[in-house]
């Protein structure tokens, strides 16, 4: 592999953890997203020249470091005793740098900040989301998003809140907003509001990779069942686009496909969470996505089952999504009619009317009880509101099927 190529790759994969060190070295987020483009901009030019180095991570972390401190003394506000309190710890081994990326999720999800603000920072620095996906995820616009962020790096700086993971006793009260971060992370990964694929395996990877750190540090039933639900949707990748990356319902998806070690984790894992009978919202869909990934066939799927659990999630977190998807689940389970109403009384609620599949719901739903004018007018809606291209082409394909049906 040639320099220019490791340095692309170590730039994908690993720029996330080196900005999360480099945070913590130098106690400011602006100054160390500097220093990490800095440093990939001198490995550009040394690398080539002078080789690689044994520990390219590390090697990154030390030379961004030295170019912010020389940053900050050019132009004189270079504070030595404040900064040397965060710079005398460069890590020397990748293990050291996995921890800092934990530590940047606390410091990002701390109660001093808004809930809001927490979770799009840690999504945004922690994460690598950009700040339009994270403003589509919260459906409010980049530009609010923006300034959402710059307040809580100043408020990180000027309360100077510590960059640690919290003790035991003040951890379960900040777990939460973590989880939940988590959980937006893996479903950008899982299903991409926009682009060219359904998928971004990049994000839905980290997710699972910082589940798998929550768990370790915390093995409590929310814990467990996020990290359940995660590597039981996960499990269907392989089967949920074409090889031209179309998009695959789960019905029409090739089973044998699944990863099956991941199915079989994330069930000993829902079985853990429900065992405890502390569980929440994360362990309930965690067990709905069992309940699928159970099913030899589409047509043995337990419906009823999934039915009462999305009952019992309504009464948990209550959302319009949640009730969508139960609409869904009963529509399968009692008929499409049953369905139908629920959605239908969603909607009339003035809820969900941007969301793309809501509509795309109720048009399958129509499309299926033969009211073929009424199934062309929602997937003309959700058409116009979607933006990923695969749904966009999955949306049309539909659209043109039923218009050469006829009314």
């Amino acid at each position: 592999m040639s320099e220019h190529a490791l340095l692309d790759s170590l730039y994908r994969n690993e720029s996330g953890r080196i900005l999360a060190t480099l945070i913590r070295l130098l106690g400011d987020f602006d100054l160390a997203e500097e220093a990490m483009h800095d440093a990939f901009s001198a490995a550009l030019m040394q690398w080539p020249r002078d080789g690689v180095p044994e520990n390219p991570r590390s090697w990154l972390v030390s030379t961004g470091r030295f170019k912010a401190i020389d940053a900050l003394r050019r132009r004189a506000r270079f504070e030595a005793m404040e900064l040397a309190a965060h710079t005398d710890d460069v890590p020397a081994h990748d293990d050291e740098i996995e921890d800092d990326r934990l530590r940047l999720i606390f410091v990002c999800c701390h109660p001093a900040l808004a809930p809001e603000a927490r979770v799009a920072l840690t999504l945004r620095e922690v994460c690598g989301l950009t700040t339009e996906e994270i403003a589509r995820a919260f459906l409010t616009t980049a530009p609010t998003l923006a300034q959402r962020i710059v307040r809580a790096k100043s408020k990180i700086r000027d309360a100077k809140l510590p960059y640690q993971v919290p003790s035991q006793a003040e951890l379960p009260e900040r777990l939460g907003a973590v989880l939940h971060v988590v959980y937006l992370v893996f479903n950008e990964g899982y299903f991409a509001t926009s682009g060219a694929t359904v998928t971004r395996a990049d994000l839905s990877s980290e997710a699972i990779r910082l589940g798998r750190l929550l768990h370790d540090l915390l093995p409590e039933p929310e814990v467990i069942g996020l990290l359940a639900l995660m590597l039981l949707q996960e499990s269907r990748r392989a089967a949920r686009t074409s090889a031209a990356g179309d998009v695959i319902l789960l019905e029409h998806q090739d089973r044998a496909l699944w990863n099956r070690d991941q199915i079989e984790e994330g069930i000993a894992l829902v079985e853990r969470a429900l065992s405890t009978r502390r569980f929440g919202a994360y362990t309930l869909q965690g067990a709905i996505a069992a309940v699928h990934a159970e099913a030899k066939t589409a047509a043995e799927t337990d419906w009823a089952q999934i039915v009462a659990l999305y009952n019992a999630l309504l009464r948990i977190e209550p959302s319009p999504v949640v009730e969508l998807n139960r609409a869904a689940a009963v529509a399968m389970h009692e008929g499409p009619e049953a369905g139908l109403r629920l959605i239908d009384e969603i909607l009339a609620r003035g809820e969900l009317g941007a969301y793309h599949l809501a509509h795309s719901a109720r048009a399958d739903l129509l499309r299926r009880l033969g009211r073929i004018a009424e199934a062309r007018e929602a997937y003309e809606k959700a058409l116009a509101l979607a933006e990923q291209e695969p749904t966009k082409k999955f949306l049309a394909d539909r659209l043109s099927k039923i218009a050469s049906s006829g009314d």
